[in-house]
């Protein structure tokens, strides 16, 4: 399991807290159910072991700052509200100062070429990453209101603006996300990362959110894609489908799953997902494909991979919805 270790401040942002520890929560939840193992063990360490949080809600029997950091653990620095922020930064704010300090003792194991570990920060948890000097020569992003702020703690530092979130690091291990909600999203989109994104889309859908990334990452892969709805019954049969998408899918199995009929689960997909049920379960199998071929499959175990009756019937598939063919992607890969 990876440790997350969310490191609280007197005055942490409530919601930049519960946000992110809740989507690992479900992530869990959500892979336990697939009979997988979970992923996330959640801590909660700080330079006191009880503070206040933004609403006035008590948060006690938190661990102390660990040296050295677990193994290939996660460091989550979260937001103050802007009274806090404030004191923290006049340095009348003693836990700021030794989080800072005991960040910039970790600066090694973070900031590495080979580091293990990942730093997440939400909201102004980049001004004290800055401040512990973790943001040095980094892409980074924080609060519309406190990018100037971060550009004068890390002048080294390009501070992107207008961003969901930003990853960056020398193994894309350094993830600075905006406000408060864009926690969520980070947290949305390593999940997707770590544990596959039909993981993260169940997540989105129990946390009743959109799955969205920058608006400079890459294009939504065909898993997350056609999900930006709130249909329970779509979402049971896009559920189906990215479980076994190997399986060879009717219309009939696809409303069964579903619980509706052929013709009502056809316009519930138009409606909702903008695509067909049978170009829906192409296309996963189309990225099932993609990714063997990634991994070095030839053209044929690709086509295996992702549920196609052979070669022809996966570069037909191809062709149709991408151009060109499996051979070409997989000779784009060796290059």
């Amino acid at each position: 399991m990876i440790p997350v270790l969310f490191v609280l401040l007197p005055d942490t942002l409530l919601l930049d807290l519960a946000g992110p520890a809740e989507t690992f929560r479900l992530a869990n939840r959500h892979l336990l159910a697939r009979k997988r193992h979970a992923a996330f063990e959640l801590r909660f360490v700080g330079a006191l072991p009880e503070q206040t949080s933004s609403v006035g809600l008590a948060l006690k029997d938190i661990e102390p700052l660990p040296t050295p950091l677990p193994p290939q653990s996660w460091l989550v620095l979260l937001g103050q509200t802007s009274e806090g922020l404030k004191a923290s930064l006049s340095g009348r704010n003693p836990a700021w100062l030794s989080t800072r300090d005991w960040l910039n003792q970790q600066r090694a194991a973070l900031v590495r070429e080979d580091a293990q570990h990942k730093l997440i920060t939400v909201c102004s948890g980049a001004v004290l990453a800055a401040d512990a000097g973790l943001l040095t020569d980094c892409r980074c992003t924080t609060h519309h209101e406190l990018l100037d702020r971060l550009q004068t703690l890390a002048p080294s530092a390009e501070v992107v603006n207008n961003r969901v979130f930003v990853v960056d690091g020398p193994q894309a291990n350094i993830a600075t996300s905006a406000g408060v909600t864009a926690g969520i999203d980070l947290a949305l989109h390593l999940i997707a990362q770590t544990c596959g994104e039909d993981i993260a889309a169940s997540v989105a859908q129990d946390m009743v959110v959109y799955l969205r990334r920058g608006p400079r990452d890459p294009e939504l892969s065909p898993l997350l894609q056609h999900r930006n709805h709130m249909h329970p019954a779509v979402h049971r049969v896009q559920d189906a489908v990215n479980q076994n998408p190997q399986h060879t899918w009717t219309t009939q199995e696809l409303a069964a799953a579903a619980h509706v009929t052929e013709r009502h689960l056809l316009r519930l997909f138009t409606e909702h997902a903008s695509v067909s049920p049978t170009v829906y379960v192409e296309l996963i199998r189309l990225e099932h494909a993609r990714r063997a071929l990634a991994g070095g499959a030839s053209v044929g175990q690709a086509a295996e991979a992702g549920g196609f009756s052979g070669d022809l019937q996966l570069r037909r598939a191809w062709a149709r919805h991408w151009g060109g063919t499996p051979a070409d992607a997989r000779r784009g890969q060796a290059a």
